[in-house]
């Protein structure tokens, strides 16, 4: 038998669990609602979206870009809505270039649940900083992802390179 060991993680699992966001079958719809943006990982509320940590991440600093209103395609977006989410997308890749300094990004949509969305009723793009061998023989092997932070940690790294809201 193998063994990854994770010492970290007692810190974790001891902690008082806490409820961040009130329990819904659009979490996203949720998340701006919450009064303390630490305990969701909000980083930036713009106009009409804001940008979260990922909850379950592909990598260290992947940052979601969400429209506040719920819809499950780019074409339902008003104008204003699809420039305000381009304006994030950017914003996250400064942020994430600031405080990580990435090789490169991966970003993307997923519409629809056969492909990959995870809430397909509302969009969402993945802003996934990249380095060269930032990947390595875990998700290969034992179909499981090294992340070398906490998404507490993330969020404070990334908070000191984000501007203040628009909202």
């Amino acid at each position: 038998m193998n063994y990854l060991h994770a010492y970290w993680r007692m810190a974790y699992i001891e902690a008082p669990k806490k409820d961040a966001a009130p329990k819904s079958d659009d979490p996203f719809a949720e998340i701006p609602k919450v009064a303390d943006e630490k305990s969701v990982h909000l980083l930036y509320r713009g106009k009409t979206g804001y940008l979260v940590l990922n909850t379950f991440p592909y990598n260290a600093g992947h940052l979601l870009a969400i429209p506040y209103r719920a819809v499950p395609a780019l074409a339902e977006l008003t104008p204003e809505e699809r420039a305000d989410l381009m304006e994030l997308i950017v914003l996250a890749q400064k942020i994430l270039s600031d405080a990580l300094h990435p090789h490169g990004f991966n970003v993307g949509f997923n519409f629809g649940a056969s492909a990959g969305a995870g809430i397909p009723k509302h969009l969402h793009c993945h802003i996934v900083p990249r380095w060269e061998g930032d990947s390595n023989f875990m998700p290969v092997i034992a179909d499981t992802r090294t992340l070398p932070a906490s998404l507490d940690m993330m969020w404070e790294r990334l908070k000191k390179f984000t501007p203040p809201h628009v909202a």
